[in-house]
């Protein structure tokens, strides 16, 4: 008998982890009896009720496991190291707030079973902030001309892994892991399903600009070259056109000596204008400073306070 992994990732999800455990189990036994599975939970430090409530399903469904991580390791290494400790021939990952539907999970195991490696499910629709959706769209976009790699367009990580795939991201070794650009990487033999995101059944979305600029910036200093080709070549463009302005400005004053006052205007707005680029480049060679600075200390993934039915 075949197994099936059902990861779910967790943070502060009181209100969301009893009806998705029921509703996975549910699905299970309806739709794919003849599959062994297990359901594991990766808490990510809540500070609600969720720890408590996953120790009481964990004590009546022996087929559900948790995993309490001792802090907040990011919405990328949690989710990631959780795959790892899978056992199944095929992994599930999907969100604990119903936004990923529960009845794609059979369509999913009946690709894999035709012989694909990875089952990739793509929002082709969304009912979250049409102005987010907008903003998401121009992102993927931009990172799809920017990328040497082959970007998938609206893909979140809710998808069907084969265990195959899960030993290769054993081995992979990273430690800020980006599942995205990995998926679209390394080339497996995948199959795309459409389906329309829910909004969340309860609770409030943990994701704000800063999470979400931090999930650009990853995939920016992980998949693309062209922030540093953009800073090489900007630097080449304004000292040209530095020198330039200096030779006019220096053949008027020769020409027009007691005539020509172009005053300090000029100057004053060149320098703010100068300076305003140079931070923002100093910035963005920081992000892969600072990505090549975390790959080098290689921290682990994820540091474990406890796991139950394991």
């Amino acid at each position: 008998m075949k197994k099936i992994s059902i990861l779910i990732p967790c943070y502060n999800e009181e209100e969301n982890v009893v009806p998705i455990s029921k509703a996975v189990t549910a699905e299970m036994a309806a739709s794919l009896p003849d599959y062994d599975f297990e359901i594991i939970f990766i808490d990510n430090d809540s500070k609600d009720s969720t720890r408590p409530l996953l120790r009481e399903i964990c004590k009546t469904n022996p087929k559900v496991k948790a995993i309490f991580n001792a802090k907040n390791f990011g919405q990328f290494n949690s989710p990631y190291y959780g795959m790892l400790q899978t056992t199944g021939d095929c992994t599930i990952l999907l969100c604990c707030d119903f936004q990923d539907p529960i009845e794609m999970i059979p369509k999913m195991v009946e690709e894999w079973e035709k012989g694909a490696k990875i089952v990739s499910c793509i929002k082709t629709a969304s009912k979250e902030n049409p102005l987010i959706r907008l903003l998401r769209t121009v992102y993927y976009k931009l990172i799809q001309k920017m990328s040497a790699v082959d970007q998938i367009e609206h893909f979140t990580g809710f998808g069907l892994y084969d265990s195959s795939f899960i030993q290769v991201l054993r081995g992979l070794q990273d430690p800020t892991p980006f599942l995205r650009g990995i998926v679209a990487e390394l080339g497996y033999k995948r199959v795309a399903l459409p389906y329309t995101q829910a909004k969340r059944q309860a609770g409030y979305t943990h994701n704000n600009f800063f999470t979400l600029f931090d999930a650009a910036m990853l995939s920016f200093t992980s998949y693309t070259k062209v922030g540093l080709h953009l800073v090489t070549l900007s630097g080449i463009f304004l000292a040209c056109g530095a020198i330039m302005v200096g030779l006019v400005y220096l053949c008027l004053k020769l020409c027009f000596w007691n005539e020509f006052s172009a005053g300090q205007a000029p100057m004053v707005v060149g320098l703010f204008f100068l300076h305003a680029v140079e931070l923002f480049f100093i910035g963005f060679v920081g992000e892969y400073v600072m990505s090549i600075n975390t790959r080098a200390m290689n921290r682990p993934l994820v540091i474990e306070e406890e796991r139950i039915n394991f």
